[in-house]
């Protein structure tokens, strides 16, 4: 059993949800990215979506395009992407790390040998933001072949024939969507989210998580209450932005331990 679907057998068993944060590796600083990994851990994260930064995103919101770009300007590649993740495992071997990108970098490396490179390193999954399902059963394959989960995205308009194919591509789990928009805009809309979800499940077996726009301890918990994992990232990043660099750590952990706290039903106020 892979670890990310050994994390949500266990999660299911104790009747919790996944918190599942977002950070962009590289940002604010390179030597801060497994501080702030083990940070994440330490405030209450089930997996870790560790973005690679990518020059010309389309679903990323300004937040989200700032920490690419201080990264970017870092020298941070998909190659030291890797290398970070070998280094978390070094002191982690449980916690589950997704990967989360676009396209371009993965191709460039080549697919087979980001694979390769990504599952020796200790990467459990990757979404790849414009990879749609319809287009990229050979990548699904590939990272299947070496035990990785490939995660695919579904949005208020996905329609049923996109479920089927996620279904039929994707492991792991699936990421909702909760807006039409990009990453931290703040109009989620928790009526069309809480329609949406069973509809989802009807097609869609592995479990459920929903990001965008969860900007807050009580938005997170309302979402727990309809899906099997929360993504929080923008807020992520901002507290970031708003740290000194040694206290971003400790800040970021305690911010995430509001949202653990929140979705196992204890009070974050």
């Amino acid at each position: 059993m892979s670890r990310i679907a050994s994390t949500f057998s266990q999660l299911k068993q104790a009747h919790k949800k996944a918190l599942i944060p977002f950070i962009t590796a590289g940002d604010p600083q390179p030597e801060l990215t497994l501080p702030l990994m083990h940070a994440l851990v330490q405030g209450g994260a089930d997996i870790i979506e560790l973005g690679v930064p990518f020059s010309d995103p389309m679903a990323d919101g300004p937040t989200v395009q700032r920490a690419s770009e201080r990264a970017l300007a870092q020298g941070m590649s998909l190659r030291r992407v890797l290398a970070l993740v070998s280094g978390f495992r070094e002191a982690d071997a449980a916690t589950p790390i997704v990967l989360m990108g676009y396209a371009n970098p993965i191709e460039s490396y080549g697919i087979k040998a980001f694979a390769q490179d990504a599952k020796r390193a200790g990467v459990d999954g990757v979404l790849v933001v414009d990879y749609p399902p319809e287009e990229c059963a050979d990548f699904a394959a590939a990272m299947k072949q070496v035990g990785l989960d490939p995660i695919f995205l579904l949005s208020p308009t996905s329609t049923t024939q996109r479920y089927a194919q996620v279904a039929a591509l994707g492991s792991g789990y699936l990421y909702y969507v909760s807006l039409k928009g990009v990453t931290g805009a703040g109009h989620l809309d928790l009526t069309e989210v809480a329609q949406k979800i069973p509809e989802i499940r009807a097609l869609v077996s592995m479990p459920v998580g929903v990001g965008f726009g969860i900007r807050d301890a009580e938005t997170a918990a309302k979402i727990a209450a309809l899906a099997d994992a929360v993504v929080v990232g923008s807020r992520i990043i901002e507290e970031i932005e708003a740290s000194e660099p040694q206290e971003a750590p400790a800040r970021v952990q305690a911010l995430l331990a509001g949202f653990r706290l929140a979705i196992d039903g204890g009070d974050a106020s």
